[in-house]
C-alpha cells in the first residue's frame, strides 16, 4: 500500500542543466513515476510549486538568475506550519557551508554531484515515506477533532 502511494507522489525537478533532469526523470520513471515535473529555470520553479503541489522538490544550488539558495526562500513562505514538504538539494558544491545553508534555508536533505543513483532513490524514497507519514498523522488528527467535536455537541444536547 505505501509503494503504491509513493508511486503517486508529484516530484518537481529544480536544475539548469537539462542533462541532469533528463537523468533524474529516467531514475524516477525506472522507479514507476509518472507524476514529474521539471524545469531548467529557476524563474518557473515558484509558479510551478504553485501549479503542480509537489509531494517532494529535487532542488539544484547552483544555477543562473536564481540560486537554489533564493529558490529556497521564495518556497518557504508558500508552505504552511506543519505542513511537511520535503526538498533535497542536489548540487556540485561540495563545501560544507553550502550544505549548512541549504538545511537552514528549508532543505531536508543533501546530495553532491557527481550522484550515486541507488543513494538518491533511497533518500527520495525515505522523504516521500516521511511526507506520507506526515499526511496520515494530519488525517488522523483531522478524524479525532471531529469526533471531539462530535462528542462535545452531543454532551451539549
Amino acid at each position: 500500500m505505501l509503494d503504491l502511494n509513493l508511486k503517486n507522489s508529484k516530484i518537481l525537478i529544480v536544475d539548469d542543466h537539462q542533462s541532469n533532469i533528463d537523468l533524474l526523470v529516467g531514475l524516477l520513471e525506472l522507479q514507476g513515476f509518472n507524476s514529474i515535473q521539471s524545469t531548467s529555470d529557476p524563474l518557473q520553479a515558484v509558479g510551478l510549486f504553485n501549479s503542480f503541489q509537489p509531494d517532494l522538490i529535487l532542488l539544484d544550488l547552483i544555477m543562473p538568475q536564481l540560486s537554489g539558495y533564493e529558490v529556497l526562500a521564495q518556497l518557504k513562505p508558500l508552505i504552511p506550519q506543519g505542513v511537511f514538504c520535503p526538498i533535497l538539494v542536489l548540487t556540485a558544491d561540495i563545501s560544507s557551508n553550502a550544505k549548512q545553508k541549504a538545511l537552514a534555508e528549508g532543505a531536508r536533505d543533501f546530495l553532491t554531484k557527481p550522484f550515486d543513483f541507488a543513494e538518491v532513490w533511497l533518500r527520495i524514497k525515505n522523504l516521500l515515506e516521511m511526507r506520507y507519514l506526515y499526511q496520515q498523522l494530519e488525517l488522523k488528527n483531522q478524524l479525532l477533532e471531529e469526533k471531539i467535536a462530535q462528542l462535545i455537541q452531543a454532551t451539549k444536547s
